[in-house]
This record gives C-alpha cells, sequence and structure tokens, in this order.
C-alpha cells in the first residue's frame, strides 16, 4: 500500500444495531479481539453492540468503545489478509471519537489501553451530559461567519453555545445548553440557513459543557501509557500532524472541549497531493464528507465483511 495513502476513522454516529456481528462471524481474529475488549473493560460490549437495541447502542458510553472496537477489528482484520501496514501510511486521523482509531493504528497504545480510553470517554460524556441539559445542532447551509455571529449573539445574553464540528462545506454543528442551541439555530435559520437539524448525542460535546469529563480523561491519559506514534495523527483540534506522547494527551484532552477541524484536516491533506484515503469501520459518513470536500479524493471503505471480501 502506499506511501501516500491516509486512513481515517469514524467517530461517533457511525454506530447501528448489529455491528461487529458478521465481523465475529467471519474472523477469528476479529472474535479474539471482542473477546478481549469484554475481558479489558469487564462488561460484554461484544454481545450488546451485536445484540442490543438501537436505544442501547446509542448511548454515548456504549458507541464510543464500540465503534473504536469493530474498527480495530477491521485493522487486524486487513493486516491479516491484505497485508496491511500501518507504517507504510502518509498518516492517520479520525473524526472526534475516531481519533482513537487512528492512534491505535498508528501504534499509540494498545489494544487494551484503547479500548479503556473510549469506554471512559464515553461514560464521562454521557455523566456531563446528565448534569445538564444540552445538545448538538447542525446548521445547513450557512457560512461559518454568520453561524458564529449567531452564537456571539446567544452568548452575549447568557447563553452557553459555539461552533463545534466543522465536517464539510455548508455543514457548521453548533453544541451547547439546550435552550442557548435553539435560540442560535433561530438565528442561523432567520440569517439564511436552509435547514437546522438537532443531532441524536447525549449532550453539548465539544463545548465548555464537557469539561469534568475533560479532566476525568486527563487523569486517565497520566497513567495510560501512550508511544510515540509510528506515523503522524492529525489532530481535530489544531488540523496538524502530532506524534509525541505529550502531543497526544493534550490533543484527546482539549478534544472534549474544543471544535473539531475536520474540514481543515482533509482540505491540509490533499493540499500535500493526496488522493487515496482507506475508511477501515462502521459506517461510510468519512466517505461522504469527502465527496463534499474534494470530488478528486478516492475513499476506499471497509464497514463489514462483505467489503473486506
Amino acid at each position: 500500500m502506499g506511501t501516500k495513502q491516509v486512513a481515517l476513522f469514524p467517530g461517533q454516529g457511525a454506530q447501528k444495531p448489529g455491528m461487529g456481528r458478521d465481523l465475529s462471524e467471519s474472523y477469528p481474529e476479529a472474535q479474539a479481539l471482542f473477546q478481549r475488549a469484554d475481558q479489558a473493560i469487564e462488561f460484554p460490549l461484544a454481545d450488546t453492540i451485536m445484540n442490543g437495541d438501537a436505544d442501547t447502542v446509542n448511548r454515548t458510553d456504549i458507541c464510543q468503545p464500540g465503534i473504536f472496537l469493530v474498527s480495530a477489528a477491521v485493522i487486524e482484520i486487513l493486516k491479516e489478509r491484505r497485508n496491511l501496514d500501518p507504517t507504510t501510511f502518509h498518516s492517520a486521523a479520525g473524526l472526534s471519537l475516531g481519533e482513537y482509531s487512528a492512534l491505535y493504528f498508528a501504534g499509540a497504545f494498545t489494544f487494551e489501553d484503547g479500548i479503556r480510553l473510549t469506554r471512559l470517554r464515553g461514560e464521562l460524556m454521557q455523566q456531563a451530559s446528565d448534569a445538564e441539559p444540552s445538545g448538538m445542532t447542525s446548521i445547513m447551509g450557512l457560512d461559518l461567519e454568520k453561524v458564529e455571529q449567531a452564537c456571539a449573539q446567544v452568548r452575549d445574553e447568557g447563553g452557553i453555545v459555539r461552533v463545534a464540528n466543522l465536517n464539510s462545506p455548508g455543514q457548521v454543528v453548533i453544541s451547547g445548553a439546550l435552550a442557548a442551541v435553539a435560540a442560535a439555530a433561530d438565528l442561523a435559520r432567520d440569517a439564511g440557513a436552509r435547514r437546522a437539524i438537532p443531532l441524536p448525542v447525549a449532550g453539548a460535546f465539544h463545548s465548555p459543557l464537557m469539561a469534568s469529563a475533560a479532566e476525568g480523561l486527563a487523569a486517565r491519559l497520566r497513567d495510560t501509557e501512550i508511544r510515540e506514534t509510528e506515523i503522524p495523527v492529525i489532530a481535530n483540534v489544531t488540523a496538524r500532524p502530532a506524534r509525541t506522547p505529550e502531543e497526544v494527551r493534550k490533543n484527546l484532552v482539549l478534544q472534549l472541549t474544543s471544535p473539531v477541524l475536520w474540514e481543515r484536516s482533509m482540505r491540509s491533506l490533499c493540499s500535500e497531493g493526496i488522493k487515496d484515503f482507506l475508511e477501515p469501520g462502521p459506517g461510510t459518513v468519512l466517505a461522504g464528507l469527502m465527496k463534499k470536500i474534494n470530488r478528486d479524493a478516492t475513499v476506499t471503505g471497509y464497514p463489514d465483511a462483505a467489503a473486506i471480501e
């Protein structure tokens, strides 16, 4: 696999009930990884994502380690069956939660530490969400500056809301307290937004309301062994490559309260002449975003056993 390839990993939202079942049934290496996950977090995660209903699988503390698990399983299968070698890649990147899968791919930490971190991250974000009614809304068809102005106007009136995700052209996600998000969405519509769609998430991810989760995660990261990555990993918070343990820890903590600069990250990679991307993990969200960012880029998805075959 060429040196100008980049591996992209999906974040929360890519989950669906039954995910990973076909991998577990088709590949012994996936089944072994699923068992290791259950042992590492002392919870039947594999059975829950494969057999749980949508409400269960969509829970933040289930879907986050679940998506990491399925992504890691696809990585291991591709290594075993398709001679995938992460060290030959230009870099890796992951959307929000997906940054953990990208770091695992790049050799930053063990599978067990990755599953423990994503499980804890999900639990902490769920707790922060339960503490204050909050949410996220996708603003479609309005430029960033006008979305920023809408959020600033609500903040001036004491509301907690900010831009959280810059995923692709014409799609800006805002995050904050429920009333503040609704007010900013109304202002965005008045300014010409085509649509404002509330997202099915537990709370205000990538906003100041995740500060308590960031503190808890920072404490665990200090105690987790993190190695220098074998290839650069593009950080969500900077849209720049990072490799050292210090950078990795800092970026993962900041990520919880900072905007996700996905579009900027992808444009930066494409500007280096990279057109060949892999998406190992559930769903095809990142391929869809890439179509809006750069039509010349190719994203090869490996969401399930059928795609691998």
